[in-house]
């Protein structure tokens, strides 16, 4: 099935060129010559054209894959960064060219009127510019969607509300003195805004009450999470909050010790964050051999055997239940970090790679090895005892391992503050590092998975189906 599978995509991305050039021949070339449909529309094209036409859409799909999503999107996203900065002026400038320019040239030359060829360019790249800035937007690693999508709806309502209440009525005009009997024809620059406008509408509001996508960008919630799974996360669990300025209006829940869910990263609110909510106000957390400590209380892990996948080696899997949460977890007893591979052959270490199908992890680290012996009387590298201090009233900050606590240091989670540590526990970028969330920056619970997709697997195994559909504990 695989080798099947595997020559379908090489057969398309074989086809993809002859296909492309004879849909764009068709597109740029051929269509002004052939006769119009009733509507304005040019009539179907040769049988070769239509089948093109037909089969683009596959070799498009086909190529992409042969060559490798992730190296496609590498290279889609350098080109739409300054294709971006182009999507104003030109959309202004096709906009000015619609409303005003397009209904003289119809008055002056009827029906037949053509756009010069400058301004027939400029509305042939304008689709090319929108799907640059959607790529844009996609592979920002630290921007509000909530601005955006807000932005965007309120652009693309004044175009449409503009045209419709200023713009629509001359055109009307014009083509009836210029004797044309075709339906007018919406300018692109109007119809793009009429097509946008109630679906960033509609997103924006789900987004803001209801749910919010979002793709696990790394490890640190192996094994519950991996990365390349995209998850619900739901907005109203712990009170709704008005879009961009997130400010409370409606409280509807309060978090729980061990809810998974996505937050502003403190020291950068643009970036989110997913992990596992451990301390609440009041709480007294530590971090012991892996193990939290709750209020003097170590959480107890039932082994569950180790995890191997060719990219970790040698980790345990444990089960822990924490608050309502029974979920599992992965760590290293030792006082060292993860080992990487790539590390020890250069250190001239002879040990063998591991089979990690990741293509980036591989190329950059090998694989991560746990290698516990002789750290039986050693502390842990995780090991944190979680200390805060007051720097204003209402504000606290978390006392470094290296620090001297000062006297009037808390050793409890301050009001309005939580405590969030990753399921990988020894390859976590987490509260141990960077401190407490504050109330005011959490986003929502996450709930489900509902895709894995991750290019960097080989081909055949981007989608790991057996994970989507299910919830995350």
């Amino acid at each position: 099935m695989t080798s099947l599978y595997q020559l379908l995509i090489t057969v398309l991305a074989w086809l993809a060129l002859p296909v492309i050039l004879v849909a764009l021949y068709d597109h740029f070339v051929l269509q002004a010559d052939r006769p119009k449909t009733p509507e304005g529309e040019p009539t179907p094209g040769p049988t070769y054209v239509r089948v093109a036409n037909l089969l683009l859409p596959f070799v498009i799909v086909g190529a992409v894959l042969r060559i490798g999503v992730s190296d496609v999107f590498g290279w889609a996203k350098q080109v739409a960064g300054p294709l971006a900065w182009l999507a104003a002026p030109v959309g202004l400038i096709c906009a000015l060219d619609s409303w005003i320019f397009a209904p003289r040239r119809l008055v002056a030359r009827g029906p037949a009127a053509k756009d010069p060829p400058l301004l027939r360019a400029l509305y042939a790249l304008l689709p090319i510019l929108v799907i640059a800035v959607i790529v844009r937007l996609i592979s920002a690693e630290s921007l509000d969607f909530s601005l955006v999508l807000l932005l965007l709806s309120l652009a693309t309502g004044l175009v449409w509300l503009i045209d419709h209440l200023v713009f629509r009525k001359p055109r009307e005009l014009a083509l009836k003195a210029a004797g044309g009997a075709a339906p007018l024809q919406e300018p692109g620059t109007v119809d793009y805004a009429r097509s946008f406008f109630p679906v960033a509408f509609v997103v924006l509001i789900v987004r803001a009450f209801i749910f919010e996508p979002f793709r696990i960008p790394s490890d640190s919630m192996m094994p519950t999470l991996l990365d390349g799974d995209f998850i619900v996360v739901s907005k109203y669990s712990y009170g709704l909050r008005l879009p961009v300025i997130n400010t409370k209006f409606i409280d509807t829940g309060s978090p729980q010790r061990g809810d998974v869910m996505v937050f502003r990263y403190p020291p950068d609110p643009r970036v989110n964050y997913i992990k596992r909510l451990v301390g609440l106000p009041g709480d007294r957390i530590e971090v012991r051999d892996d193990h939290l400590v709750v209020n003097g209380e170590v959480i107890a892990q039932q082994p569950d055997g180790t995890f191997a996948d060719g990219c970790y080696v040698g980790l345990r899997l444990s089960v822990e239940k924490l608050g309502e949460h029974t979920h599992q977890l992965m760590s290293c007893h030792s006082p060292r970090p993860l080992l990487s591979f790539r590390d020890l052959a250069f250190a001239g270490i002879q040990t063998p790679l591991p089979t990690c199908n990741r293509k980036q992890l591989a190329l950059d680290r090998g694989g991560y090895l746990c290698e516990e012996s002789g750290s039986d009387a050693a502390h842990d590298n995780g090991d944190h005892v979680f200390r805060f201090v007051a720097v204003d009233p209402g504000h606290f900050r978390m006392v470094s391992p290296n620090e001297d606590p000062p006297a009037d240091s808390l050793n409890v989670v301050p009001p309005g503050y939580f405590i969030m540590i990753g399921d990988n526990r020894d390859n976590s970028a987490d509260s141990r590092s960077w401190g407490l969330v504050p109330e005011e920056n959490l986003v929502g619970k996450a709930t489900r998975i509902w895709l894995n997709f991750d290019p960097q697997r080989p081909l055949g195994d981007f989608i790991n189906w057996g994970r989507i559909g299910k919830g995350i504990e």
